[in-house]
């Protein structure tokens, strides 16, 4: 939940401090190991420079982290539930297990009443969970050079079409998409509204995404085709700067956004995004204010079709843009989303 949480030197205090408050509402990532813990883990503490915080081990998990082995972080949110802790002790022993309903239902559980479990517990359902745990893996082994046989048997796939399915439906690119010595790095990591994925150069940021947009494929094969160039899977300095900025952004800090933005777009679609640029944060404009505020009173159509093809959400804010009758209008990353980003901004007022 958004503003939950204390900001990340209070919780690293915490986590000094094996302060038992935060068990089950806060969870360590440290980058150095991959894991991702409790605040209480007995293990050795690490650098502050190491570590990020999230509010649920699913989001730890999107994150790129693996659940700690000694402190089993995935536990401390159902301590009275033992069909949850069942499975979940199940999944730490065999991460990599493909499992389906009917294994659910082989252990004596109802799958429906184990969907909702986990829904309201982790925001996801344990097969899903379960997968990202498989593709992570896979995702993580590429990322560190791996091959792709590898990070097929990593994720616990015996298909390489599965894998290549699941890993394409996850980043929109099947793994042979993305190369090493491409310029452009894609990175996939959590925020307080979502996965988003984020593709740059060393410079500039070219793609700002929620990972479940159903446009995202479509937009990563025109980034390339604008490019001319591959993707590969790693950090750049923009990737590690918009996500602190988001942070920053979601935990009502700062709603200024710095990192360099690479268009790919006709001159009017870049005048457009950038005019959105100019609409403050906790305000909102119609498609029709927007073309007026261009000198461009009859591109209505055209100012809407410019903001829908939009590929840096957030930075440049189409989701301020509403029904001239003040009603929500589509987004891309949903309308709940919109929803929350245009309250989330009220505080900026």
């Amino acid at each position: 939940m958004l503003f939950a949480l204390p900001d990340d030197d209070a919780l690293y205090n915490a986590l000094i401090s094996r302060d038992a408050n935060f068990d089950g509402r806060a969870f360590v990532c440290v980058r150095s190991t991959e894991f991702f813990c409790r605040l209480t883990c007995p293990a050795r503490k690490p650098k502050r420079e190491n570590c990020s915080f999230h509010d649920s081990p699913s989001a730890c998990i999107e994150a790129g982290f693996r659940p700690c082995k000694r402190c089993f972080p995935m536990h401390a949110m159902v301590p009275d539930d033992p069909s949850v802790q069942d499975l979940l002790s199940r999944l730490d022993a065999d991460p990599l297990r493909r499992w389906s309903e009917t294994d659910v239902q082989t252990l004596g559980y109802d799958p429906s009443t184990i969907r909702r479990a986990f829904k309201r517990n982790f925001g996801t359902t344990f097969l899903d969970l379960a997968r990202a745990r498989r593709l992570q893996a896979g995702f993580t082994t590429l990322g560190k050079g791996g091959k792709v046989i590898e990070a097929q048997l990593e994720a616990g796939f015996d298909s390489p079409s599965a894998f290549r399915k699941a890993f394409a439906k996850m980043l929109g690119l099947p793994p042979s998409g993305f190369s090493d010595t491409a310029l452009l790095k894609a990175d996939w990591f959590q925020t307080q509204l979502g996965p988003m994925i984020g593709v740059a150069d060393r410079t500039h940021l070219h793609l700002l995404e929620f990972a479940d947009r159903a446009a995202l494929p479509n937009e990563l094969k025109r980034l390339v085709q604008n490019t001319k160039s591959g993707i590969g899977i790693g950090h750049t300095a923009p990737l590690e700067h918009v996500k602190a900025e988001l942070n920053a952004y979601m935990n009502g800090q700062n709603p200024i956004f710095s990192t360099p933005l690479a268009l790919h777009g006709t001159p009017f679609t870049k005048a457009v995004w950038r005019a959105l640029q100019t609409i403050p944060a906790g305000h909102t404009q119609s498609y029709s204010a927007l073309a007026q505020s261009m000198q461009r009173p009859q591109a209505t159509r055209a100012v809407a079709q410019a903001n829908e093809a939009n590929q840096i959400a957030i930075l440049i804010p189409c989701h301020r843009i509403i029904g001239s009758d003040g009603t929500l209008t589509g987004y891309g990353g949903g309308l709940w989303r919109k929803r929350k980003l245009i309250d989330l901004e009220r505080q900026y007022l």
